[in-house]
C-alpha cells in the first residue's frame, strides 16, 4: 500500500465549531479504544526508567486538547510518577481552556528555550509530514529536550485502513469520517519510520510496535 497524503480538515478547522469540538471528542475515544493512550503511556514509562527520574517535564505538540498526556499524566502517579505537561498547537481553538498550560505555535519553529523539557512528545502528529518535514521537527524537538522524543502514531496497511472503514460508525463527526481514513493512507511502516528517523542525529533510537497498528519511537538525545 503507497503512502497517499490527502488533507485532513481538522488539520485546518474546516468545518462548524460543533463539527470540530465533535472530531476533538472523535480523538479522544480512538486514542482511549484503540492504544493511542497505552502507547505514549509506555514510551513515558521507559524514558522515566532510563533516566530514573520521578518527574518529568512533557512538551506535547500538535497537541489538540492534550487528552493523550493529561491521560498518561493520570494514570503514571500510579507508578509515583510525575509528569509535568505543556500543549503547544498551531490553532488556539484546539487547545484547552482548562487552566492546563498550553501555547498556540508551530512545531517547525518551536518557541522554547533549547533543552526547556525532558521530553517533547507526539500522537496523531507524525504521518501528517513529509520526510524532509519530518526530519526537521525532530532537529527542532531534540533541541528543547533533555531526554529524548516519543513519537506515537499510526501504522499504514491495508488491513488497518479497512478496520478504520469498519470502526466509522462508532463516531459521528463527518471530520473523522473524512479524517481518519485519510490518516491510515499518510501513516508511515515501521520500516519507513526506522529509516527516516535513522537520519536524526539522536544517541539512540527504538521504533516498536504497539496495540492495534500503533507505533511508538523514541530519539534518545
Amino acid at each position: 500500500m503507497q503512502r497517499r497524503v490527502t488533507a485532513e480538515l481538522l488539520d485546518d478547522d474546516l468545518g462548524t465549531p460543533a463539527e470540530i469540538a465533535a472530531s476533538l471528542r472523535d480523538l479522544r475515544h480512538i486514542n482511549e479504544w484503540f492504544g493511542g493512550m497505552r502507547t505514549t503511556i509506555s514510551l513515558v514509562r521507559k524514558v522515566a526508567a532510563e533516566a530514573r527520574a520521578s518527574e518529568i517535564s512533557l512538551l506535547e505538540i500538535g497537541a489538540g486538547l492534550g487528552d493523550v498526556p493529561l491521560n498518561a499524566r493520570r494514570r503514571l502517579v500510579g507508578d509515583g510518577l510525575s509528569l509535568k505537561v505543556t500543549l503547544l498547537d498551531r490553532l488556539s481553538t484546539h487547545l484547552p481552556q482548562n487552566g492546563v498550560s498550553a501555547v498556540a505555535g508551530d512545531a517547525v519553529h518551536l518557541p522554547f528555550r533549547d533543552g526547556a523539557f525532558d521530553v517533547v512528545s507526539c500522537s496523531l502528529f507524525a504521518h501528517h509530514f513529509d520526510p524532509d518535514a519530518l526530519l526537521h521537527i525532530c532537529g527542532e524537538a531534540l533541541r528543547v529536550s533533555r531526554q529524548a522524543i516519543l513519537i506515537n502514531d499510526l501504522i499504514r496497511s491495508r488491513l488497518h485502513l479497512l478496520l478504520v472503514i469498519l470502526g466509522l460508525p462508532l463516531f459521528r463527526s463527518r471530520i473523522t469520517w473524512r479524517d481518519a481514513p485519510a490518516s491510515v493512507s499518510a501513516a508511515y511502516t515501521l520500516e519507513e519510520m526506522e529509516a527516516l528517523l535513522s537520519g536524526v542525529n539522536a544517541r539512540k533510537l527504538e521504533v516498536s510496535r504497539y496495540f492495534l497498528y500503533r507505533m511508538g519511537a523514541v530519539l534518545w538525545k
